[in-house]
């Protein structure tokens, strides 16, 4: 079985190379932007629902799961739910991730499910090549949006409402990207403490306190007729923040009744201040990089843009020195 598994992988990785270069070669790169589907939206699909909810809904999320893992937290729940969003072309990410802080069994008697979010890709070459890695690894979810910047907030209701849809009993949800480095222990026994009781209505990371940016130059652009208020909720940094798996319901159901904004990590703090939940701010979760120095990395949770090469050199030594002190 496992020369059967290692093949697999073999077959994938190399499939996965020969395409990103036939692409490169014969196509143009892609330049979707911006189409955020919200004007063919009609009703909610029967494959989900949700109770009490009362008025109709200005947002419904009717979308299609094209890959799921209905059942992965069917033989034992969760204590952390890991949900990485990332892209197409980022099989080389992914699977850093999955050799790395994002193994399922990194630690004995705490499970783990990890989960990488995605639209769906323009090209069917890309999706297709999705597919098949998700019949190796079944740690891949995508719904029938397209997976481009401007969608990145349904991507992160997506997997919300996987959550709560198919891993509710999970203790706690991790919403994180691809170019991410994870200290698990720090996340794990520091933050989440698994022996203590599980909290509830509870959101932690990097808190933001600002407002839109008015420049269409930028690329967090914010419309005027979209948000015409001069500040923001308080919102944590997308790239990364933890919070107890009730919310997860509790963000996916306001966001059926709160009109969305591309900014995913803005949006998620409107609905926190529509449940008046209010996020923790917390020095672990950095949204920079990072110069490594081990030291500087065990005092951390999260460290932004780094690439899979320096993940994997990060977490070999961190692993390798664990008998060292600071």
């Amino acid at each position: 079985m496992a020369s059967k598994v290692s093949c697999l992988y073999i077959l994938t990785v190399v499939c996965w190379a020969s395409a990103l270069w036939y692409l490169s070669i014969t196509r143009p790169t892609s330049s979707y932007t911006g189409h955020r589907q919200l004007s063919s939206i009609s009703i909610a699909r029967k494959n989900v629902s949700f109770g009490n909810i009362r008025t109709r809904p200005i947002n419904p999320h009717s979308f299609d799961f094209l890959i799921n893992e209905p059942n992965k937290c069917e033989k034992s729940i969760p204590f952390l739910v890991i949900l990485i969003s990332t892209t197409h072309k980022e099989f080389d990410a992914r699977q850093a991730i999955r050799e790395t802080w994002g193994d399922e069994n990194n630690f004995k008697g705490i499970k783990i499910a990890t989960l990488f979010l995605l639209g769906k890709n323009a090209d069917p070459v890309l999706n297709q090549m999705v597919e098949q890695e998700s019949q190796i690894f079944h740690d891949i979810i995508v719904e029938d949006f397209i997976d481009s910047y401007h969608n990145l907030t349904l991507k992160t209701l997506m997997g919300m409402r996987w959550v709560a849809t198919f891993c509710s009993k999970a203790k706690y949800v991790m919403k994180t990207d691809s170019d991410i480095f994870v200290n698990m222990d720090n996340l794990i026994y520091k933050l989440l403490k698994p022996n203590t009781k599980p909290r509830r209505r509870y959101f932690t990371g990097y808190v933001i306190n600002g407002g839109p940016i008015r420049d269409v130059r930028s690329k967090w652009y914010m419309p005027r007729d979209l948000y015409p208020d001069s500040n923001y909720p308080p919102f944590c940094s997308g790239t990364g923040y933890i919070f107890s798996a009730d919310v997860a319901e509790l963000i996916y159901k306001t966001s059926l009744h709160t009109r969305l904004l591309h900014l995913e990590d803005v949006y998620v703090g409107l609905c926190l201040r529509k449940l008046g939940i209010h996020p923790f701010q917390n020095s672990g979760f950095n949204h920079w990089k990072m110069a490594y120095s081990l030291c500087r990395y065990r005092r951390v949770i999260t460290v932004h843009q780094i690439t899979p090469e320096e993940m994997h050199r990060i977490w070999n030594d961190m692993s390798s020195k664990k008998h060292l002190r600071c």
